[in-house]
């Protein structure tokens, strides 16, 4: 077995579980005995963190909503700890200009620069204004998500303090990063939601979004200003205020749910403005697409199943789809700018970061933290770290893989007979042959890079090797079977566009020679 067999990934998913479970555990005690003061000022509920964590199941350690809620968690006392540091030093200059630097290497998939560090520098005289901020801004929003996970038993916990309530101060506006929309309460795990009725969400927007949680023995008020809204009651039955919306479920396996979220829209200056309802024809577009990969590549469908658990259509021109390592299996794909072949394209390339972020959870694949940009990327056609390349190899022989194994389902007569039942076209067919052997080409030419990365330069430990082995057996196995392919590549419409591509790979290999 290799790491791109699905039983591998089993196994490590189990462990990941434990992690983080563990992870939770580890973070609540250090917080408690290493920085009570912190606890204090940042109103962190610890108690209710550990009671929350033990009522979940082993599965939702692995879930998108829960993983992040603890890396977010596991963040904050990273910023506490730099907290403390930066008031005791008289002189920040150093902290805040290593601070900055670690930013690009550990946080570089968030938008926490841009709070600590909005003009792109140290400013130690106002670094501990903003860290200060920062970390009450993410302890609201950690103890917020905490309570949408399990509001029920966030009230059986008042209960159990012998409280009156508890106030818990919350952002109703949409959220980017988790793609929830405005004015809803996104309960549990599963994607279900409740959205305000109209005199609340009135009055949210009246107060920017801003409101408390009223959390009471017997239910959840909402209050926004001076008024208080019913959410949810608790007593012989759960009766809720909001109307209630049901997450559409693309479909099911013995992995569970694929479950599509709302809309995420960018605007022109590719950031985003906007997370919507999703139209109904993007679930079908998804599920003829999903119907394709489960055909043509029943491994693949595999991972994908085992891997990706939630779908969000991002509606952004110029950006094709995107994941985050802290949010595991929650994936954002392009469905207004991309055709067929794109969004089957793009469902495995997403998924292919999520394999590879689990790869790198077990396993510590490159070491000294060079962040150095001195790879060229054939896909970006820039230099790019470390990191980038090694994600983007693992990736893009994902999808040489998948195209390799959709031209050999589209071939021939009832090949053909397929792939127009799937709604792809012969042109469709030509250009997932000349995108096949593209991958091959700019693979290839990262793989040799990776080689050398692991040789000469000793940045790859022993399990980065170990994967680019597998990648490079991998590649050579898709490079015989699309060998017969080449000489219609070359005849066809794609094929001034392959030779263009080669030759700008050896332009790179002369350029940008590491050696």
């Amino acid at each position: 077995m290799t790491l791109l067999d699905a039983r591998v990934l089993e196994q490590l998913i189990s462990e990941f579980r434990r992690s983080m479970r563990g992870l939770l555990k580890e973070v609540c005690q250090d917080l408690e005995r290493n920085y009570a003061d912190a606890v204090c000022t940042f109103g962190l509920p610890l108690d209710w963190f550990r009671t929350l964590g033990q009522s979940l199941e082993s599965e939702d350690y692995s879930n998108w909503k829960v993983v992040g809620w603890i890396e977010s968690l596991n963040d904050l006392l990273y910023f506490v700890d730099i907290l403390v540091q930066v008031r005791q030093e008289r002189s920040r200059g150093e902290i805040a200009a290593q601070l900055r630097a670690e930013f690009r290497e550990k946080f570089y998939e968030h938008g926490y620069a841009d709070e600590i560090f909005p003009n792109g520098k140290p400013e130690p005289r106002l670094l501990l204004s903003r860290l200060t901020a920062f970390c009450q801004r993410l302890a609201r929003e950690i103890t917020q998500e905490s309570v949408c996970l399990a509001p029920q038993l966030a009230c059986a916990w008042v209960a159990g303090q012998g409280k009156d309530a508890w106030l818990v101060p919350c952002d109703l506006n949409a959220n980017v990063e988790r793609v929830e929309l405005p004015w809803v309460c996104a309960v549990g795990t599963a994607g279900l939601s409740y959205v305000a009725p109209g005199p609340v969400r009135s009055a949210l927007k009246r107060a920017g979004g801003q409101g408390e949680f009223l959390i009471k023995p017997i239910g959840i008020d909402l209050l926004v200003g001076d008024q208080n809204y019913a959410m949810v009651a608790y007593g012989k039955r759960e009766r809720w205020h909001w109307l209630r919306i049901e997450p559409l479920c693309l479909r099911e396996s013995r992995y569970g749910s694929l479950r599509l979220g709302p809309t995420l829209v960018y605007g022109k200056d590719k950031t985003p403005v906007a997370v919507r309802p999703t139209r109904s024809e993007v679930a079908a577009r998804m599920r003829r697409a999903l119907s394709v990969i489960a055909s043509a590549w029943p491994e693949g469908d595999r991972l994908l199943a085992l891997l990706t658990s939630r779908v969000v259509p991002l509606n952004a021109s110029g950006v094709v789809s995107f994941s985050y390592r802290h949010r595991p299996g929650l994936s954002a794909i392009n469905c207004f700018d991309r055709d067929r072949l794109d969004l089957i394209d793009d469902l495995i390339h997403e998924n292919s970061h999520h394999h590879l972020n689990l790869l790198l959870r077990k396993d510590v694949m490159y070491q000294h933290d060079h962040n150095q940009e001195i790879f060229y990327s054939p896909w970006r056609r820039s230099l790019r770290p470390l990191r980038g390349i090694l994600h983007a190899t693992f990736t893009f022989t994902m999808g040489a893989m998948l195209f390799e194994r959709l031209v050999t389902w589209g071939s021939g007569r009832a090949g053909n007979a397929r792939w127009k039942r799937a709604g792809l076209s012969p042109r469709d067919l030509e250009r997932a042959r000349y995108r096949c052997l593209e991958e091959i080409d700019s693979v290839r030419y990262s793989l040799k890079d990776l080689d050398l990365a692991g040789g000469h330069f000793k940045w790859l430990t022993r399990g980065g090797k170990q994967v680019v082995t597998q990648l490079a057996d991998a590649l050579a196995h898709i490079e015989r079977q699309m060998l017969p392919q080449e000489k219609d590549v070359d005849r066809s419409s794609f094929g001034p566009a392959l030779r263009r591509h080669r030759a700008e790979l050896a332009r790179a290999r002369e350029l940008f020679s590491l050696v």
